[in-house]
């Protein structure tokens, strides 16, 4: 199990959490799979949830919209149930911007900048 108040630990969530607010993707996904490698529980479920997210914007920037669709529903339900876990992001607030997202996709409304997924440090 990963020490989440190691050093270590920060310092390599705060590289994923800079990938991912960078929209890169496909990095953000390896950075937080290095990470969930080590973890057990609801932090677990946390970062895998992270996980699906990125894939699917990496899925929805390729044109994949019912694979990112998918794959963010599948992380946004890992996250939603865990939004008190303490891993210095503001969870709420990330699954209210996915949730928003979601919407937009299964309506075909378009998309602008502000719903890309952000990670919000708190």
């Amino acid at each position: 199990m990963n020490d989440l108040t190691s050093q270590k630990f920060k310092d390599s969530l705060h590289d994923a959490i800079d990938l991912f607010n960078s929209q890169k993707w496909y990095e953000a996904h390896d950075a937080f799979e290095d990470i969930w490698n080590d973890l057990i529980g609801d932090e677990r479920q946390i970062v895998q949830g992270i996980l699906q997210v990125s894939v699917s914007q990496f899925h929805l920037n390729k044109g994949n919209v019912n694979g990112a669709m998918i794959l963010l529903g599948e992380g946004l339900g890992r996250i939603k149930s865990r939004v008190s876990e303490d891993l210095g992001i503001d969870l709420l607030l990330l699954c209210t911007n996915l949730e928003s997202l979601l919407n937009k996709l299964h309506t075909n409304v378009p998309l602008n900048e502000s719903d890309v997924p952000f990670l919000s440090k708190v």
